[in-house]
Formats: structure tokens, C-alpha cells, sequence
């Protein structure tokens, strides 16, 4: 196997360039161990013997689908099935205090990586709402993790805190060869719409406005100015008196938008 020369602290602030005008996405100095770890097996797939030159590669424009999968191996964050569980407690009890007869509700995962979080908000509004009264859309920029978000195939390891009565009625246990893994039930898997969407581009496609939107766990990645204007543009697809969730890592302050604090990263629309 051809050597790879060490990522250098040139090539990184390269690579943190490209993701930062590709995806809004700010690497800081201490994720160099990751680009260099995430990237190398595709510099020897392709046998080249320095990051430069995988660089020159992606930044070409020559090779798209290669500069899709580096895209994919930097944004690609691990996620597991009701992470931050009080965001999911909160969307039980607003479904309860929704009036009968009210219009289709509709909830953005808009960071969704695998798609354990916009299974888990489905497995809530199948319990909850009747069917054909609810839609999930689900986005990530990472056309990978979207691949296995529509294949809804986890390693059981990923749902011990999903609800047991949600484990039987939503999933299938894996037997014999794959045994240890889970699949999302096919009537959970139609009612999610998974879509590739960058955040950071200067216009998102025409999803309609939206009851609930998580964004959750990716605001921590954008300075300060993308930020703001990412926050802008997914707001707008938010409907007056809708909540916004984000991490528990993350905060809006200082932001000056038009949102009222109801619970940590917990946010309504005014």
C-alpha cells in the first residue's frame, strides 16, 4: 500500500476552507487527528500520496461525486434513537393539547445524519396523531448518511432508549445473520421523506412551514455569522407558535430573533 505523507497544518487549513464554503461548517485546529483519520482511506483508495493532492482533487471541480463523499466523511456526526429525551417528552405534550380536526402536523429534522432522530419523532406522532394527520421530513447534506437513513437498518446497540411498547410496534429484531440489529417498521419508513439540503445554501428548496423543527447538534459547527443566517432561513419555514429544539450544547443568545426560551434548547415562535 502506497504511503501517505502527514496531513500538514497547511493541507488542514485547506480542508477547514473547503467545509467552510462548502457546508458553512467551521473545523477548529483541534479536529485536524479527525480529517486526516476520516480522509486517508480515500487518499489510498485512489493511491494518492499526499492530502494536497486529494485537495487539489475535490476543490477542481472535475470530480463531484468525490467532493460529495469528502463532504460526507467531515459532516458525518453519531447519533442514537431519542437522544435528548425532554425534547421528545415536550413534543408529546404538545400533541396532546392539539385540537381534533386540526391541520396536517408537520415536523423538520433538519440535521437528520442517520435517521434515528426523525424515526423517533415518528414512532411519537404514530402513537399519538392518526394516521395520514402527520408528515416528517427529514434533511442532512451528507448523501451517505441519507442512504442509510432510508434503509432504516440500526445496530440494536442504538435503541436502548427507545421505548419498549415503540420497539415492538416500530421495529423488527434481526434474526440469524442479522441478529443484533433492528429494522424500522416499512410503515414508519413511508412516512418519513428524506431529502439532501444543504443548510448553508443561500436558498432552501420549498418545504412549507412547519409545526415543529429540531435542528439540533449542528449550530455548534457554524461561526457566528453562519449561524445567524442558517437560523434566518429555517425560521422561515417555521409557523407562528412553532417550537424550534436544538442541542443542549447550543445556544441562541445574543441572536435577536424572534424567539421565546420555553425550556433549554427549547424555543417558541412568536
Amino acid at each position: 500500500m502506497q504511503q501517505v505523507t502527514p496531513l500538514t497544518d497547511r493541507e488542514f487549513v485547506q480542508f477547514q476552507r473547503f467545509l467552510h464554503e462548502a457546508a458553512g461548517i467551521s473545523l477548529s485546529d483541534a479536529k485536524k487527528p479527525l480529517v486526516s483519520g476520516r480522509l486517508a482511506k480515500r487518499l489510498h483508495h485512489l493511491q494518492f500520496d499526499s492530502y494536497s493532492s486529494y485537495f487539489q482533487l475535490i476543490a477542481s471541480g472535475q470530480a463531484p461525486e468525490e467532493t460529495q463523499i469528502a463532504i460526507d466523511l467531515l459532516t458525518t456526526n453519531e447519533t442514537y434513537f431519542f437522544r435528548e429525551s425532554r425534547h421528545f417528552e415536550h413534543l408529546r405534550s404538545v400533541l396532546k393539547e392539539r385540537k381534533q380536526g386540526a391541520a396536517t402536523f408537520r415536523v423538520w429534522s433538519a440535521a437528520c445524519s442517520t435517521g434515528e432522530e426523525p424515526y423517533s419523532i415518528a414512532m411519537v406522532l404514530a402513537d399519538l396523531l392518526q394516521p395520514q394527520s402527520w408528515e416528517v421530513v427529514a434533511s442532512d447534506i451528507s448523501s451517505r448518511v441519507l442512504d442509510t437513513a432510508r434503509s432504516g437498518h440500526y445496530p440494536m446497540v442504538r435503541a436502548g432508549h427507545v421505548p419498549p411498547d415503540y420497539l415492538r410496534r416500530f421495529c423488527l429484531k434481526g434474526i440469524d445473520a442479522e441478529e443484533g440489529t433492528l429494522l424500522v417498521s416499512r410503515m414508519l419508513r413511508e412516512c418519513v421523506e428524506f431529502a439532501q439540503i444543504n443548510l448553508n445554501a443561500p436558498r432552501l428548496p420549498m418545504l412549507g412551514k412547519f409545526d415543529v423543527i429540531f435542528l439540533r447538534n449542528v449550530l455548534i459547527y457554524f461561526d457566528g455569522e453562519t449561524k445567524r443566517r442558517v437560523l434566518q432561513r429555517v425560521l422561515e419555514c417555521l409557523r407562528p407558535g412553532g417550537y424550534l429544539y436544538i442541542g443542549h450544547s447550543e445556544s441562541l443568545h445574543d441572536m435577536g430573533l424572534s424567539l421565546r426560551v420555553v425550556a433549554p434548547a427549547i424555543y417558541r415562535k412568536e
